[in-house]
């Protein structure tokens, strides 16, 4: 078992829970997360035989936090996945991501499908589709904030004083939008998770994973997507047209929820994994 994973001189912390022997499943957060947000999923998933692996991503464990922003490509983030299996002495795990977790995971099933057994991919579309969706949709209305914290220093400054409320606001708990805020309560504290959105930021959306559109990006390995239709952030458009960018098997799960979905959907995500996993043997 493992609690930290040392790379390119950043110590990323890691939850390392379950049955030793188990098939491993690595649960990638998004913003403003970390790894608690997995709380009441890996219980479920180590009551089915699993082992979990967790970790606070870069940007989110304090001693994983650089400061040049082309540090938070996802190639690196998926890197720092890779080094996990690596320390865990893993060869293949389940992978499993939420929001900016699920494009480490899309990326992670396109560049690395030889480390990942399997995909369970919460709320974020593939990246081509939401590339397509910003011209055929609505969708540029509703990732209106990815411009805005763009800017340099003015983000985290505000971010720092309103991040509570809007969790809050975008649904979460408040025990959870306090816990988060309070964890990302200083402009230092926020400028790794805002990095992810100024690194991806510095190319279009269709080159996050490269070779998308041409066929070499299409993801390879067994994925299940689940999208909750009143997510505030992602929309109908990009959620139906990623199926057109898995070449494996494939299912799409929609839920009657927001954008959430660990915290506040653990029993529907847990089984949506572990019917991934189950299909994926």
């Amino acid at each position: 078992m493992i609690d930290v994973v040392q790379r390119d001189g950043l110590a990323l912390e890691v939850r390392d829970e379950g049955p030793c022997e188990g098939e491993v499943v690595v649960l990638l957060h998004g913003f403003a997360q970390d790894s608690h947000c997995w709380v009441e999923v890996a219980p479920v998933l180590h009551r089915a035989g699993l082992r979990t692996l967790a970790p606070d991503q870069r940007g989110c464990s304090p001693g994983a936090s650089p400061a040049d922003v082309s540090a938070y490509r996802v190639s690196a983030l998926a890197a720092d996945v890779v080094a996990m299996l690596d320390a865990a002495g893993v060869s293949t795990a389940h992978v499993v991501g939420h929001d900016w977790g699920g494009a480490v995971a899309w990326y992670l099933g396109t560049h690395h499908a030889d480390r990942v057994a399997s995909l369970t991919v919460l709320s974020t579309p593939h990246p081509a589709a939401m590339a397509h969706s910003m011209t055929r949709s609505l969708q540029p209305l509703r990732s209106w904030y990815t411009l805005a914290v763009q800017l340099p220093v003015l983000p985290e400054l505000v971010l720092s004083r309103t991040l509570e409320p809007a969790l809050r606001a975008s649904g979460l708990p408040a025990h959870l939008a306090r816990q988060y805020g309070r964890r990302f309560a200083s402009p230092s504290a926020l400028h790794g998770p805002l990095a992810w959105y100024r690194a991806a930021g510095r190319r279009p959306p269709w080159q996050v994973l490269d070779g998308v559109g041409t066929g070499s990006g299409d993801v390879v390995v067994p994925t299940t997507y689940v999208w909750g239709h009143h997510d505030p952030a992602l929309g109908r458009a990009a959620a139906q047209d990623t199926r057109n960018h898995v070449s494996a098997d494939y299912l799409f799960v929609e839920l009657d929820a927001g954008h959430w979905l660990p915290e506040l959907h653990p029993d529907e995500v847990a089984g949506a994994v572990l019917d991934r996993v189950r299909h994926a043997a």
